[in-house]
């Protein structure tokens, strides 16, 4: 899979808006994952493979938006074949995100960005720390969810609410575990006794 820098994703997303706004479609989507850190400029890593989409945009809440609509996954080839990207270069995150709850207050923080007949919100800060703590304890110290989390530099307060909050997705004594590690290893020594 090609990797995609942040002005080849800004591209890309104009394109797209272009295109389904000739087609007289328009949709409001929600990213999340290294795709977002990217737009948003909170990593220095240059490049991802694709963007996660959450789910579709409303007022109130994040929709699940699986399958991906027809029209918008038709126009999502087209700019892949267009730009020589891959055809999954925009694809679902993480299902369980909508499934068991996103973070408190996750529709406030989001980042509207327009591009014509795609609007497109990006998730915050704290609500990336929250992930990507979540992934990062799930698949161990070398992942680079771990050295994205480290360049976010998230404080004490802020790792321990995150840890929280992925703890409703997975309760389980093995996940804590590693969940207790990945936080020493981010220099919070008492996470253990501090998560109760």
């Amino acid at each position: 899979m090609t990797s995609i820098g942040r002005t080849q994703l800004e591209t890309a997303l104009r394109a797209l808006g272009e295109l389904l706004a000739t087609r007289g479609l328009h949709y409001d989507v929600v990213l999340i994952g290294d795709g977002n850190l990217i737009l948003r400029e909170l990593v220095t890593r240059p490049t991802t493979k694709d963007l996660d989409l959450l789910g579709s945009w409303t007022a109130t809440g994040v929709e699940p938006m699986r399958p991906m609509p027809e029209q918008l996954h038709t126009a999502v080839l087209d700019v892949a074949l267009a730009y020589g990207l891959a055809n999954d270069w925009i694809n679902f995150g993480p299902e369980a995100l909508l499934d068991l709850g996103l973070p408190a207050g996750f529709l406030g923080r989001l980042e509207r960005r327009d591009y014509g007949g795609l609007v497109t919100w990006l998730a915050g800060r704290f609500d990336m720390i929250c992930f990507k703590l979540y992934a990062a304890a799930d698949q161990g110290p070398r992942s680079r969810h771990l050295q994205d989390l480290e360049e976010l530099a998230p404080d004490p307060d802020e790792l321990l609410t995150a840890a929280r909050w992925s703890l409703t997705h997975d309760p389980s004594p093995g996940y804590r575990s590693a969940l207790v590690e990945t936080l020493r290893r981010l220099g919070v020594g008492d996470a253990d006794v501090r998560l109760g």
